[in-house]
């Protein structure tokens, strides 16, 4: 499956969106896209996960650790195509933890698995969790890169498809100055600015 097919798949699961949204990174775009609809059938998250695991050798990967929401199928289905261990990093009052009791010991291979990279902080975040409890992420990867090569999270990084999608601070926000109301995915309300 190549990055035409994975961008079939995520129009033929509406999970590919137009219009004006606000991202998780606070930035706004007029493209968003919701992995957990291209992802709601396991037989679909294992076909990526497999892809995206082929391209590591098991040998070098102790554990897949994700960001909690959005990396928790996809870092999970990674982890079981590569018969891993896998952890995740959450929130906690803002803050990027490892909880869950999770724990890492000391030089721990990890690979940080995402769905959708587009700044790439809360792949970063995930990182400096890791490497804080002792763990060494090895590489990074992702399903969709918006940001078409361009983030960097301070390891190798791959992704199935790379994209190049705008994205704008609210202040700079083309959609806004049209009066463009934007809807931040998942959300029961819309936001505007």
């Amino acid at each position: 499956m190549g990055p035409d097919q994975i961008l079939q798949h995520f129009r033929d699961t509406n999970a590919l969106l137009d219009g004006h949204f606000i991202l998780s990174s606070g930035l706004h775009s007029p493209l968003y896209l919701q992995c957990a609809l291209a992802l709601q059938y396991p037989a679909d998250a294992s076909r990526f996960a497999r892809l995206i695991a082929q391209n590591f050798d098991r040998s070098d990967i102790d554990t897949v650790a994700s960001p909690a929401i959005g990396g928790l199928i996809i870092g999970y289905a990674v982890a079981a195509a590569m018969n891993v261990r896998f952890i995740w990093t959450e929130r906690q009052n803002g803050e990027m933890t490892l909880r869950r009791g999770f724990g890492i010991r000391r030089n721990e291979r990890v690979l940080v698995v995402e769905d959708v990279i587009t700044t790439g902080g809360s792949t970063r975040e995930c990182i400096s969790v890791i490497e804080a409890n002792g763990g060494s992420v090895v590489s990074a990867a992702s399903i969709v890169d918006r940001s078409n090569g361009k983030a960097d999270v301070g390891v190798y990084r791959m992704s199935l498809l790379s994209l190049d999608v705008p994205s704008y601070t609210a202040t700079d926000c083309p959609l806004c100055e049209r009066g463009d109301v934007a809807v931040k995915p998942g959300s029961r309300a819309n936001i505007s600015n």
